[in-house]
């Protein structure tokens, strides 16, 4: 009996695994766009990303992340290349997003791979519109082209200020010590509708989606 009691306290022994706390930040770049529907023509919006992350690993594999973070998202008119060069409509949309993700890693002591994943809600911040011409009445620029063309979203404002969504992301760490740098590939997928969405508005849909590629540093508290 006693014999099989040691071995039970060393098995569960060989299994405990100390709890770390990880305190950092990452900041980088964003490309952007919304979903519509009905659809709207346009391309990716450069933005930029930075903010301070929190993150507590307690299994070998497995851990969580908690980050704010101040980011921008929108969308770039696409005018088509007839138009490319006369007209120029820019949105940016800055949000502070608080995501909770589950962190998986695996690797050797001084180099891991990781995956993200996780919800995330955030809160607008700001909304600016840089455009080279009078975006509240384009029917009426010269040369404009609104035919075959939405143009209700140039003016539109921003109807919820909260929007929340999906992110997962994928990177690389290195460990020097109580310190590590990474770099990650992110994804987010907005759920919430930035224009109102009943049927008789506009849009059905007005989501946000971005792809962020930053650096980051942690630093290892406990």
């Amino acid at each position: 009996m006693s014999l099989m009691l040691c071995v039970a306290v060393g098995a569960v022994a060989q299994r405990s695994y100390d709890p770390h706390f990880w305190i950092g930040g990452r900041a980088g770049v964003t490309m952007s766009r919304m979903e519509f529907a009905p659809s709207v023509k346009q391309s990716m919006l450069p933005g930029k990303t930075a903010g301070i992350s929190l993150r507590y690993t307690e299994e070998k594999l497995f851990g969580l992340i908690g980050e704010i973070v101040v980011t921008q998202r929108g969308w770039r008119e696409d005018f088509g290349d007839d138009y490319r060069d006369q007209f120029h409509y820019d949105r940016t949309l800055t949000y502070i997003e608080m995501p909770i993700l589950t962190h998986i890693y695996f690797g050797s002591r001084k180099v891991k791979c990781f995956v993200n994943l996780g919800p995330s809600v955030s809160y607008l911040l700001g909304d600016k519109i840089k455009a080279d011409f009078d975006y509240m009445n384009p029917d009426d620029v010269n040369g404009f082209p609104s035919r075959y063309r939405r143009t209700e979203q140039l003016s539109l404002d921003v109807h919820n200020k909260f929007d929340y969504g999906i992110q997962a992301g994928a990177g690389c760490e290195m460990f020097f010590g109580r310190h590590s740098v990474f770099i990650e590939g992110r994804y987010y997928f907005g759920l919430g509708s930035i224009f109102p969405s009943h049927k008789s508005d506009t849009f059905s849909s007005s989501r946000g989606t971005s792809v962020m590629v930053t650096l980051g540093y942690y630093f290892k508290v406990k």
